[in-house]
Order: structure tokens, then C-alpha cells, then sequence
């Protein structure tokens, strides 16, 4: 699939590191470092602009390392950016670890994967098919 992109940033564009990756890794475009202290967050531009076709969504998503090793994760993961959207892509980053953590310009900061997806058509009825978890949630099923 080919997709417009302008890359107003001084980095290289986003790209899949390995042939079976699923997102390409996202970086700051800042002009100087960003301090989140414990528990802040900040949008986090990228100097990136798409044109996705549509019937397709491009979804932030969280850089797996930088969670687990610096408690540092996008906020409204997987956040989407729409068909006809034509801003720049941010990215919402919390710090949810203890301590500051610094962004630096060109740092990966999050991932971007392209997805498809459909347009539901609501169709109202008067009750649902019955299933055996029925209206359980929220751990109804167990941990084992």
C-alpha cells in the first residue's frame, strides 16, 4: 500500500525495522528537549502529515522498550488518526514511572501501525443472542 506523507521533520521517515514488524517507530520532532516529570504528560510532535485512504486508520501506539524500561507510554493507546484527518501527527506521551524522564529530538517515541477497518450500520432489535459468558466482564472468565 503506497500513502501520501509530507515529513516536515529533520528525521528520516517512519519505517518498518524488520520485514515481519507491524508498526514503524515515531519520533519527536521537537527543537529542544522535553522534561515529563512523574505522572505529566505532552503531546509530542512528529513533523509527520499523512493521507490515508479510506477504510484505513493509522494507530500510536506504544514503544514496548521505552514502557517497560522507562515507565514512559502513549495516554490514549492505541490512539487513532482518521482517513480525513490532515494535521501533523502528535503523540500523547505519560510518564508513569517515579521519575523525569527526558524526551530528546529524534527519539522513537512511539510506533504507528496501519490498519484496516469497516464502518459498522447499527441495526436496533429488542434483544441479543444468548451466549455463555452472557453479561459478564470485566474478569468474569478468570485469570487461569
Amino acid at each position: 500500500m503506497k500513502i501520501k506523507i509530507i515529513n516536515c521533520s529533520n528525521h528520516p521517515l517512519p519505517h518498518y525495522e524488520t520485514i515481519a514488524s507491524a508498526g514503524m517507530d515515531l519520533r519527536a520532532n521537537i527543537s529542544e528537549p522535553v522534561t515529563l516529570a512523574p505522572l505529566a504528560r505532552a503531546i509530542i510532535k512528529t513533523g509527520l502529515f499523512i493521507e490515508l485512504p479510506i477504510g484505513f486508520e493509522a494507530q500510536v501506539r506504544p514503544r514496548s522498550g521505552l514502557a517497560a524500561k522507562k515507565g514512559v507510554t502513549v495516554l490514549n493507546a492505541p490512539g487513532t488518526v482518521d482517513a480525513d484527518y490532515r494535521g501533523e501527527i502528535g503523540v500523547i506521551l505519560v510518564n508513569l514511572s517515579n521519575v523525569e524522564f527526558v524526551i530528546e529530538a529524534g527519539e522513537r517515541i512511539a510506533q504507528l501501525v496501519i490498519a484496516k477497518h469497516e464502518r459498522a450500520e447499527w441495526i436496533e432489535v429488542d434483544e441479543l443472542t444468548e451466549t455463555q459468558r452472557g453479561e459478564g466482564g470485566f474478569g468474569s472468565t478468570g485469570v487461569k
